[in-house]
């Protein structure tokens, strides 16, 4: 898969193939669906499926210090398209000057000038442009005038709600780890680099790998049964921490987690956490000895999990 970023890296060569447009955060069933479209698309034309979104978000541009919490970086975003099969995505920058754009010059300067645009997967309630005044009519209207098509994606529910990168974001914080993967259609996960920390697991009788969030605010915190990806052919059972580490005052959001039985310098590797069922909320204890215990308990739990379930399973 290709990742074009920004406007100026658009070539000739891209020009002619089939759109959709969207944050795509999370990467739901819902969004699965619209990509399913895409792709049937994109092999009756025999045109590349390329993927329109934004860095960032647009609400992280309009409203910075409220705009809700990522359910994907950029990076965890394209690698699950491109194992959905995408052939490009288009990340445009976000900035002022995007924001401004008319939903008139969004259309003649990125859609049919720059992409060529030949077919078009949209939402029915699908807006652009600077004030969101552009919508389905007027891409219809430059559809009929500049023969590409214009498809609405079919709606994607669940229990007769519409799956939304909200509705995911609201059973996460709930600790809903099982309802997350119902509307994910895979275990809820997050992924980065292992990096150095300050050994207190390791000091603790528990080693841990940890991974800078690089969040300003993270859809889930507390403790979790989860797996770890990317060490071995099969995942690696686990008991993962999300938060900032009260009882040592810590400020910064951190992933750690400590794999059962298992021992290895895994610096710099890349890795995927799939987060399987919340234990507990993050606490303060009295004392580090209380903690200590504590994540005894917590990786008993885990370990019953993983025998009632025999083997921990993401795809």
């Amino acid at each position: 898969m290709e990742l074009i970023r920004h406007l100026h890296n658009i070539k000739p060569r891209h020009r002619g193939c089939v759109v959709t447009i969207g944050n795509f955060d999370g990467v739901h069933l819902g969004h699965q669906r619209i990509i399913t479209q895409l792709l049937k698309v994109a092999t009756e034309t025999g045109l590349p499926a390329v993927v329109v979104t934004f860095e960032p978000h647009p609400q992280e541009f309009f409203l910075p210090e409220d705009a809700p919490a990522r359910l994907m970086r950029l990076r965890e975003k394209t690698e699950y398209m491109d194992k959905l099969g995408v052939d490009r995505i288009l990340c445009l920058y976000f900035d002022q000057r995007l924001a401004s754009l008319s939903a008139k010059d969004f259309v003649e300067e990125i859609l049919i000038e720059k992409l060529d645009v030949r077919h078009l997967i949209i939402g029915e309630d699908f807006r652009f442009g600077r004030d969101r005044r552009g919508d389905v009519a007027m891409l219809k209207e430059y559809g009929r005038k500049h023969l590409f098509e214009i498809e609405i994606a079919a709606t994607c529910e669940h229990g007769q709600r519409r799956i939304s990168s909200s509705w995911v974001r609201e059973v996460l914080a709930a600790g809903d780890m099982e309802t997350a993967s119902e509307l994910l259609g895979r275990p809820y996960s997050m992924s980065g680099r292992v990096v150095h920390g300050d050994k207190r697991g390791r000091d603790l009788g528990y080693p841990t790998l940890n991974i800078n969030l690089h969040r300003r605010v993270s859809p889930v915190t507390g403790i979790f049964v989860s797996v770890v990806y990317g060490l071995q052919e099969e995942g690696l059972p686990s008991v993962t921490s999300i938060g900032t580490r009260p009882v040592f005052s810590g400020e910064n959001l951190l992933l750690e987690t400590h794999i059962l039985d298992y021992d290895r310098n895994i610096y710099g590797s890349y890795v995927t956490v799939a987060l399987l069922q919340k234990l507990r909320p993050e606490e303060m204890f009295e004392s580090i000895e209380a903690l200590r215990r504590q994540m005894e308990n917590d990786i008993v739990d885990a370990k019953n999990y993983f025998k009632k379930k025999n083997k921990p399973v993401f795809n």
